[in-house]
């Protein structure tokens, strides 16, 4: 799959009415995986979560949790016995309205630091001012899944954005970085 079907298909999983039990495999299918893949994992001969979510040896641990547990369930995930032992590159937690997912085999350091803490910051002001995150990106013009980016600290944003950003939350940018070194 290339990248425009792989939002096509999560485009097409968002619209869709949240299913915690089949989210997993419904995700792990829009990423292209066989439908031999997900049988073994919904089976159990595959799978390996130690959370009671879906694991996929050298690739992802996804669990679905209750409501507004989402950051503990990826706390979990990150400390998950399984997820080290199984290799996870990655590590996903949604609990049908919030997403998470972290890089585990992307590169850290301060850079991924400052991402992260500057994601965070921008979600939390996102919060305090009563925005969605899809009406968040609406109010900046930029795209939601960019901006979901932004709040996992996945990327690295431009000042024009920062700017964008902070003009949407009504503060300067300074403000918007404020602490975030």
């Amino acid at each position: 799959m290339n990248a425009v079907e792989i939002e096509q298909a999560i485009s097409q999983l968002a619209d869709q009415p949240f299913d915690a039990a089949d989210f997993p495999y419904a995700f792990l299918e829009a990423f292209g995986n066989k439908d031999t893949t997900i049988k073994r994992l919904r089976a159990g001969a595959s799978n390996k979560s130690d959370l009671g979510g879906v694991l996929q040896t050298n690739n992802i641990h996804i669990a679905t949790c209750d409501a507004d547990q989402v950051t503990n369930a990826l706390r979990a995930l990150r400390q998950s016995p399984a997820t080290a032992k199984a290799k996870a590159k990655f590590i996903l937690a949604t609990d049908g309205v919030g997403f998470e997912a972290e890089d585990l085999a992307a590169k850290g350091g301060r850079d991924r630091q400052i991402q992260r803490k500057l994601g965070e910051r921008v979600r939390a002001l996102r919060k305090e001012k009563g925005f969605s995150q899809e009406g968040f990106a609406d109010a900046c013009a930029l795209h939601r899944t960019y901006m979901g980016s932004v709040e996992r600290g996945e990327t690295n944003p431009t000042l024009s954005s920062l700017a964008t950003i902070a003009r949407a939350l009504k503060i300067t940018t300074s403000k918007l970085v404020e602490g975030v070194d």
